[in-house]
């Protein structure tokens, strides 16, 4: 399938019924899914694993039987679960030499701006580390009220966060089906949806609606479809239970695709653009607006005024020399710091404020006016 074979970055969501049996960790399925992956990164892919289980792990443990656990008894589990997932996730992988390194996420790392932007930090670095981050909600934490409550969106808000290409959403079906295909033999299978419709999402409301796994269903994997279309990510819905499924889908195993409706790049500039209130503003010379019209970062060198008391991670206005708008931008400086390091190249950034951020402002966190001059 040409978008997972296209991808420069992908996210992959596992859940807990395909990681977990009655004895534990499910290793037989953990080793085969451990070189599908090794497979794809040896390509030059990053690969990044959206994970559940350590609730259901840590269960086990703890020696809970099967009820309904109060909120407390989900907090330990998930406490003692989350070592157990973790190693049986190093278990897998270690044999074909894939470092994995644990991230934790509440619901504010992806919707407080400056928790955002430190959570996408981490987990940039670690890609480009080569390391395969495995991701997982932060259950020990988090309450109902402000949990994401199923893996399918988290997954699609961690592939909104680093500009994944392609979103893989393991199922207990190979995609969606104009009806239960379980129930009715007469159900057509969707293999490509352009746009998600009322018409479309009320498939998975509705027959499709018992058709996932752990606390998902098909109607999550389409919320989570939407939030990633809208990031410029393609998701893939595909059955898997299969020992390699990335692997199946590529030689012609079922799956729907839902396609993106923009480009990850695009999006994130619209973001920036249009969703976010600037908390103050920089002044630039003449050299460093022309570099800026060109896709050059703002580095402090061109930097002559600053206006607003924005923190680190803000989004300001940035402006020429006639106080016209070329574009709004996340800056990597505090107002105070950014002041005190105008003018100065980037290598002596540190000496004057004590560590360095590089540019004020990234090419790749800079969305430029519509308007602004040429």
């Amino acid at each position: 399938m040409s978008e997972l074979g296209a991808a420069r970055r992908l996210v992959v969501k596992v859940g807990s019924a395909l990681l977990v049996g009655e004895a534990g960790p499910n290793r037989e399925w953990l080793a085969a899914f451990a070189a599908d992956l090794a497979r794809v990164r040896a390509r030059g892919q990053q690969v990044l694993v959206v994970s559940s289980g350590a609730v259901a792990l840590g269960r086990r443990r703890l020696g809970l039987k099967r009820r309904a656990l109060t909120l407390p008894e989900k907090q330990a589990c998930a406490a003692a679960g989350q070592s157990a997932l973790m190693a049986a996730w190093e278990e897998a992988l270690e044999p074909h030499g894939v470092a994995c390194a644990q991230v934790l996420l509440t619901r504010d790392d992806t919707e407080v701006r400056r928790r955002w932007l430190n959570a996408r930090a981490t987990m940039e670095t670690l890609l480009q580390l080569g390391v395969a981050p495995v991701v997982n909600e932060n259950d020990t934490v988090v309450t109902e009220e402000i949990r994401y409550g199923d893996n399918d969106r988290l997954a699609a808000r961690v592939a909104q966060m680093i500009g994944a290409d392609a979103l893989v959403l393991l199922s207990d079906v190979d995609g969606l089906y104009t009806a239960d295909p379980r129930r009715d033999p007469d159900a057509q299978h969707l293999a490509r949806i352009a746009r998600l419709t009322p018409e479309i999402e009320a498939m998975a409301g509705g027959a499709n609606a018992d058709a996932g796994v752990g606390s998902g269903g098909m109607a999550t994997k389409l919320a989570a479809a939407r939030i990633a279309s809208a990031a410029g990510c393609a998701t893939l819905i595909t059955l898997g239970t299969r020992p390699s499924p990335l692997a199946a889908v590529e030689q012609g195993a079922r799956a729907t695709v839902v396609e993106p409706s923009t480009t990850p790049a695009a999006a994130y500039k619209a973001w920036i653009a249009g969703s976010l209130s600037p908390a103050g503003g920089l002044r630039v010379d003449a050299g460093a607006a022309t570099a800026l019209r060109r896709g050059k970062s703002l580095l402090a060198a061109g930097l002559t005024g600053v206006e607003g008391g924005f923190g680190k991670g803000d989004a300001v206005i940035v402006r020429d020399e006639a106080g016209r708008e070329i574009g709004r931008g996340i800056v990597r400086y505090d107002a105070a710091d950014a002041a005190r390091i105008c003018g100065l190249k980037t290598d002596a950034i540190e000496a004057a404020i004590g560590y360095s951020e590089g540019p004020v402002v990234h090419a790749d966190d800079l969305a430029l006016s519509a308007h602004a001059p040429a």
